[in-house]
């Protein structure tokens, strides 16, 4: 849900840059980390304080980008950057748009689309430091050890900020500079659309520089602040997979520790990721190598892991989940599963069952008590309260065309290696033998049996299989049984 807007006039999120470092056909800002896009996160951020409008300026693969916005954010409105090239055209394309649609006056915010790990705490701060002061300009910097590649911020000798040197335009001098521009700025919305109409492109980019608006404003009796962040994270952008591996690392790292304070017991943070959509309550307990995505959410005292990985899964109260891969499921309060259990979407189990070691289960519901202990699958089935699957057992669930479904009642138990033929019902209470194939429903308390009579043809292996190591221990126990004396009763 969009929040109430009471916040500053607008927030621009530039995100038009092509990403060719990354080297993918998926557009830069669609890379993901924690669960979410670098524009998804960029996107949040901008959200929590609260604008009045938003938009996202865009040009590479403009039309995978938009969709992609209009999903997370519908209100959000999508401007497209021409051929002039630069931050500041981009920034100016937004203000014409945005003007267009309604008068623009109050604090702006220029943020970007790959700086994901950016806070709305932080946003508030420069917002409130920007309107507090009544400063034209204000602008987010951060003290790098290694500013390589960053704009140098430029104070005269009181310390104000004189203006933004891009890189690829400073001097020597100027490159030792550590303190750098984050590109994150809050400007009085008239002096903004007022010096960008002044800006050039007389540079060595050719490019029309937003950083310009700084110098121009000051020569207007503006003044121009900056505020400091000690947390450079926030100002990280990413530029290639390895910068964005490290963003992803540094952001799973708040994460668990902030759900280690908040009462999570996590046994190896090295080893466990969690998405930042991911709820946890307090007194869960995960174990080494865990996963946790989407919109997965775990209740007091379950136990997840070790080697585990959940999307989009609800673990219940006290549950525990032992390596296993789930997606779209929902474990139940107490509940067992695992080891080695695969988990498919529209799985349900209820409270106190089992599924365990080398069960795959798809679309059921299982009740509670229930359990499908080892070495089987259930698919497209219903299946009652305390009812026994016995080890072996499989739905059989697929004709070649159309899937049909199983129903079996509660307090059932089967036999070893049972095989149900769908669409077929088992009533309450009903008993199947070892190696039944249910092809017909079964009434309530009935014994399901498909049992042909066995037959020994005795001699086999030595007439077919002469020479085996089989054949020998065969012949072998035949002649040791023949010259048994047979027992009379006498002897007894």
């Amino acid at each position: 849900m969009i929040p109430e807007n009471t916040g500053p006039a607008a927030v621009i999120v530039l995100a038009a840059g092509a990403g060719t470092r990354m080297k993918s056909r998926t557009p830069k800002i669609l890379h993901e980390i924690g669960g979410l896009s670098m524009v998804g996160h960029a996107l949040r951020a901008a959200r929590s304080i609260n604008p009045q409008r938003l938009a996202i300026v865009v040009r590479h693969e403009r039309d995978l980008v938009e969709s992609h916005v209009a999903a997370l954010d519908p209100q959000a409105v999508i401007v497209d950057q021409d051929d002039i090239p630069g931050t500041g055209r981009a920034v100016e394309a937004a203000l014409q748009a945005l003007h267009a649609e309604q008068d623009l006056a109050g604090t702006v915010v220029v943020t970007y689309g790959d700086v994901p790990l950016l806070s709305g705490e932080l946003l508030t701060e420069l917002v409130a430091t920007h309107e507090r002061d009544g400063n034209a300009v204000t602008v987010l910097t951060a003290v790098l050890d290694d500013a390589t590649g960053y704009g140098r911020i430029l104070r005269g000798d009181d310390g104000s900020v004189t203006g933004i040197r891009e890189h690829k335009d400073a001097t020597e001098a100027e490159r030792l500079i550590r303190e750098v521009n984050s590109g994150i700025y809050a400007f009085d919305a008239a002096v903004l659309r007022e010096a960008l109409g002044k800006v050039t492109t007389d540079n060595a980019q050719g490019e029309k520089y937003l950083t310009d608006v700084l110098g121009l404003a000051r020569e207007s009796g503006g003044r121009v602040a900056a505020v400091v962040t000690a947390d450079r994270w926030q100002v990280e952008g990413a530029n290639d997979r390895v910068q964005l591996a490290a963003l992803g690392a540094e952001l799973n790292r708040r994460t668990v520790e902030a759900w280690m304070r908040a009462g999570v017991t996590v046994v190896d943070p090295a080893t466990t990721w969690i998405d930042s959509s991911v709820t946890l309550d307090e007194d869960v307990r995960l174990l080494p190598n865990t996963q946790l995505h989407g919109a997965t959410s775990v209740a007091r005292d379950a136990v997840v892991g070790p080697d585990t990985t959940l999307t989009d899964v609800t673990v219940g109260e006290g549950a525990t989940v032992i390596r296993t891969h789930g997606s779209g499921s929902v474990i139940g309060p107490r509940a067992a599963v695992g080891p080695f259990t695969y988990l498919r979407p529209g799985t349900v189990l209820g409270e106190k069952g089992k599924i365990g070691a080398f069960y795959e289960t798809k679309n059921v519901t299982i009740g509670r008590g229930s359990k499908l202990s080892h070495l089987g699958y259930a698919g497209d089935a219903e299946i009652g309260e305390d009812t026994n699957i016995g080890c072996g057992n499989i739905t059989a669930n697929y004709d070649g065309e159309k899937k049909h479904r199983t129903v079996i009642g509660s307090g059932v138990r089967t036999g070893s290696n049972t095989v149900f033929v769908a669409p077929v019902t088992v009533g309450d209470g009903a008993y199947s033998g070892a190696g039944a194939v249910i092809r017909k429903d079964v009434p309530a308390g009935a014994l399901a049996l498909s049992v042909a009579a066995q037959r020994n043809a005795e001699g086999w292996v030595p007439a077919h299989r002469p020479g085996t190591r089989s054949a020998e221990l065969a012949q072998a126990a035949t002649k040791d049984s023949s010259s048994t004396p047979a027992s009379t009763e006498e002897g007894k």
